[in-house]
């Protein structure tokens, strides 16, 4: 509702454990009460439907938080789109922190990393394909790699939501004539702005400034 009333025709819910388990509610529940001519967008099924396009043998693995796996959510969004795609899955829990933390250069996390890495291919040795499956764990893109063996391709979802939405904006015209392209970004949070300026720095790659939003005031 507030991204509504800054004149937002559009918004994205850029997180897969939020897509997990607030998107379809937001889609059936609120926004037929809210508005017809407003959208909003998850992460999941744009990545759910070209991911089998990256596999050669019917396998792929997918790393993501516990609320992610949990709620099965890829296995069910890929299966409309790639009924016989084999999904693979394995929750890794101490990697936000870990994210969230800077701990994630360290070398000390390399066990925790590798051992979440390793029990998902344990579950099949047919697995060519590894999908990171939150927006938070591409900055272990390279430790990520030194574990995988080189015949399992790493895909994270940067490009595909993008691409994704390119074409959404080209099918949906009455949506894209409403968004402003003078490009201004604005950054907000209902944590601390300090706390909040220094990670997004690092995920976003350039300094970042957070104005606060009281959920109370909301």
């Amino acid at each position: 509702n507030w991204f509504f009333k800054q004149d937002c025709p559009l918004v994205i819910i850029a997180c897969n454990t939020a897509s997990a388990k607030a998107w379809k509610s937001i889609q059936q529940k609120d926004l037929p009460k809210i508005s017809k001519e407003k959208r909003v967008l998850g992460v999941i099924r744009p990545t759910a439907e070209v991911i089998g396009n990256y596999s050669k043998t019917g396998n792929i693995g997918i790393l993501a938080t516990s609320g992610t796996v949990k709620s099965e959510s890829y296995l069910k969004e890929i299966a409309h789109f790639f009924p016989d795609l084999i999904v693979h899955q394995h929750a890794c829990p101490l990697w936000v922190p870990i994210i969230e933390n800077n701990e994630y250069m360290n070398d000390e996390v390399n066990a925790i990393i590798q051992k979440d890495i390793q029990t998902l291919l344990n579950q099949s040795d047919q697995i060519d394909t590894v999908l990171l499956a939150c927006t938070h764990y591409p900055l272990l893109k390279d430790k990520i790699k030194q574990y995988l063996p080189p015949n399992i391709q790493l895909v994270s979802q940067g490009q595909i939501v993008a691409d994704s939405l390119k074409d959404y904006l080209e099918r949906h015209l009455e949506i894209e004539e409403k968004i402003s392209k003078d490009g201004e970004k604005k950054f907000y949070t209902t944590d601390d702005p300090i706390d909040f300026e220094a990670h997004a720095t690092t995920f976003f790659g350039q300094k970042v400034k957070a104005n606060l939003l009281k959920l109370k005031d909301l």
